[in-house]
Order: C-alpha cells, then sequence, then structure tokens
C-alpha cells in the first residue's frame, strides 16, 4: 500500500489552550510547541518519537480540520499522486515552508469527497526526542502501526468508500450495518473499517452527520492500566465520558471513550488486534460493537 500509517491530525480550535491542558493533563501527551513553532496560536502535541502528532490551530469553529498519511519512500508519495490524478482528484504539492512546518521531506494536499483535507508525506525530520508525558504515561502504541486510528462521518457513504478503496487503497477488514431504535423504517447506517498496515483499523467511515467532521479518534497506549489512569485523570479534569470500559469484538480495543474540546470523541485504549497477514484474513459483518461494555448510553446525558 502507497499510505503506510495514520501519521498527524490536524484540529480547529476556538480554544487552543484547552487542547493543551486536555492533551497533557488528561491524554497525556507533551507540549512541544515550542520547538514547533513562534506562533501562539497553534499547540503541537508529541506522543512517541516523532516531532508531533496532534496540532491545534486557532480558529471560529472546533473541528477536525485535517488528517495526515504517512507514505514510506519517495516513490510511494509520488504513487499516491499519481493514483489521485487517475482519479481525477485535484491534489498540490505542499510548499516548502508547508513542508518545514510538518518536518517532512515533502506533501501533497487533497480533499476527500467529504471535503475534508488530506496531507500525504514522506520522509519525516526528526531529532527523535524521547516522548516525556506530563502526568508520566509509559508510551503510545505507534511504530509501523502509526498514531492510532480515526473515524470518519460520511453522508456521501459509496463515494467515501469507493475512495479510500480504490483510489487510496485501503483495505477493509469489517463492518456494521447500524440502527439505533428498533423502528425497521429507520435508515440503516454503514459502518467500515479500513486497514493501511497491520493494525486492524487505521480509518472508519460511518454513514451519519457529525457536526465536528470525526465521530472519534484512537489513541493506544502499551498496557491496561494505562487506560485506567487516563479514565482517573478524565474524572479529575470533569472531562465528559461518552462510553463506558469495554472490549471491541472487531480489533479487541479495551477502552473508554470521552468527549474531546472539539467535540468528537477520543477512545483511549490498550490491547488492540493487529493482522500479519491481511491475505489469510476473513472480512466479517458484525451485529455488536463489544464483547463487554462501552455504553454508550452515557454520552447522551451531561
Amino acid at each position: 500500500m502507497a499510505i503506510n500509517s495514520l501519521g498527524y491530525l490536524g484540529i480547529a480550535s476556538r480554544n487552543t489552550e484547552e487542547w493543551r491542558n486536555f492533551g497533557t493533563q488528561v491524554l497525556g501527551l507533551q507540549d512541544v510547541s515550542p520547538l514547533m513553532t513562534d506562533n501562539a496560536d497553534t499547540v503541537f502535541l508529541k506522543m512517541d518519537d516523532q516531532p508531533f502528532r496532534l496540532f491545534a490551530e486557532t480558529a471560529e469553529t472546533d473541528q477536525l480540520n485535517l488528517i495526515g498519511w504517512e507514505t514510506v519512500s519517495e516513490n510511494a508519495l509520488q504513487n499516491v499522486a499519481d493514483r489521485l490524478s487517475e482519479s481525477g482528484t485535484p491534489w498540490t504539492w505542499g510548499s516548502p515552508a508547508l513542508c518545514a512546518l510538518r518536518r517532512v521531506q515533502s506533501l501533497i494536499s487533497f480533499e476527500d469527497p467529504s471535503g475534508m483535507r488530506h496531507e500525504a508525506f514522506w520522509g519525516r525530520i526528526s531529532d527523535f526526542a524521547v516522548f516525556n508525558s506530563p502526568v508520566g504515561v509509559s508510551g503510545f502504541v505507534t511504530g509501523d502501526q502509526g498514531m492510532g486510528h480515526v473515524v470518519l462521518p460520511a453522508q456521501n457513504f459509496d463515494d467515501m468508500a469507493r475512495f479510500f478503496t480504490e483510489v487510496l487503497n485501503f483495505g477493509l477488514s469489517d463492518l456494521m450495518k447500524i440502527r439505533f431504535t428498533p423502528d425497521p423504517e429507520e435508515p440503516i447506517k454503514r459502518l467500515w473499517f479500513m486497514h493501511c498496515n497491520r493494525r486492524h483499523h487505521s480509518l472508519g467511515l460511518f454513514e451519519m452527520p457529525m457536526p465536528a467532521r470525526c465521530v472519534h479518534l484512537m489513541l493506544e497506549v502499551d498496557g491496561i492500566d494505562e487506560v485506567g489512569r487516563c479514565n482517573d485523570r478524565r474524572i479529575q479534569s470533569g472531562a465528559h465520558l461518552s462510553g463506558t470500559l469495554g472490549r471491541h469484538c472487531n480489533d479487541h480495543m479495551v477502552s473508554f471513550y470521552m468527549r474531546s474540546p472539539a467535540g468528537f470523541d477520543i477512545e483511549y485504549g490498550a490491547e488492540g488486534r493487529t493482522i500479519d497477514d491481511w491475505s489469510s484474513y476473513a472480512v466479517f459483518e458484525s451485529t455488536a460493537a463489544s464483547y463487554w461494555g462501552h455504553d454508550f448510553g452515557v454520552g447522551q446525558t451531561d
């Protein structure tokens, strides 16, 4: 696959200080803003030996603004560009200033059928400084699996699914067909999970609208105790619980969900499933989200 992993996310925020506090004191990420920029309106957050994984920029709204995808080489990035051109999708090369800000050799920018902006890049520029969590998080599962996964709203589901599978060459991992009520007249909402490396999924598409342009972002830590400690920090901070602790059927993640300052959810988990040989993996449809737990009803109450 030309795209190898989820590299970084950019967030639009009316109050970047909320992201600085939430990112460091709840998620356990490291604020590296002074090393990245002299722009006080942007917060950069680090989670491994890469320069950053999340950044929040001052804006007039709160939403997911940008998704960055890593490729392994200049040729792989050119392959992404060629596939975009063949599909009729406009794209542009990133300027030297933008590449310097992202700490990469080069990148391209494009939009998916929903209008979400994406960047694909190669050649991270990093001093490989050790991640230093301000609250003592021992580490996140990243490396060749990328920073985690992101689930996007996709009202134009067919176009979005075709774009990511046929143009960007993601593989389908599993799927669900969801109704929120017993009413058979309620339209089915499709939910697809897709992979680009051995992580069970790096991308999800959900057939329903979300004002924040994101359903959730998943961050994986290296042990279940880190999940529990994060939930303690969430309680202390007053961050809203949107899904109780549980284990998912598809990727086996033990996790809980909480509301981010941008309005979309953060899934914080451990013990996620990996697939080393996708050629022998059988795609399936599940009718239950989790083996146990993950009560999302709590997210409907304030």
